[in-house]
């Protein structure tokens, strides 16, 4: 069985435009096809102070992985790129890798939580996800993407940078 997921990228140590293609290529390779990739977005880091601005993007993935498997590819990615999870909290970060979406499943449970929690409630993933599924319904909220972001108490800018 196929599914499609969405994935938020970050990235803001390095050749930030670099760490974003490797990361994509990477989730092609090993997780499955790149469907649909967003726009560019430099945005300021969230949840903590940091002079490096951030890069994200949106992508839509079909794969055949299981949630579980799908998480456990994106982490082997991160680290092979050079992510280093230190302490809690938000840090800088060579390469961030989130589940955004899965299909329309809804899962709770201890190190995954799909669709991810904060998805209404930043900016940095709702532009983005707004470029490629902009009508799609979150399966919890039961809103557009499009409202969700009009509705988005977040208001750091969100500057579109251009294409990967």
């Amino acid at each position: 069985m196929t599914v499609y997921a969405f994935l938020g990228l970050g990235t803001n140590l390095g050749d930030r435009e670099e760490n974003l293609r490797k990361a994509i290529a990477m989730i092609g390779e090993s997780i499955g096809t790149v469907v649909l990739c967003s726009s560019v977005y430099q945005t300021e880091p969230w949840g903590f102070q940091s002079e490096n601005e951030f890069l994200n993007a949106v992508i839509k993935v079909k794969t055949s992985l299981k949630p579980s498997g799908l998480l456990g590819r994106i982490l082997m990615i991160e680290a092979q790129l050079g992510r280093l999870r230190e302490g809690k909290g938000y840090s800088s970060r060579i390469i961030d890798i989130d589940i955004l979406l899965y299909g329309n499943e809804i899962i709770k449970k201890k190190g995954l939580q799909i669709p991810h929690p904060l998805i209404q409630d930043r900016r940095f993933t709702l532009v983005p996800l707004c470029d490629i599924a902009p009508e799609m319904v979150h399966p919890v909220l039961r809103k557009t993407f499009t409202a969700l972001l009009e509705e988005c108490k977040d208001e750091s800018e969100v500057k579109k940078i251009g294409p990967i």
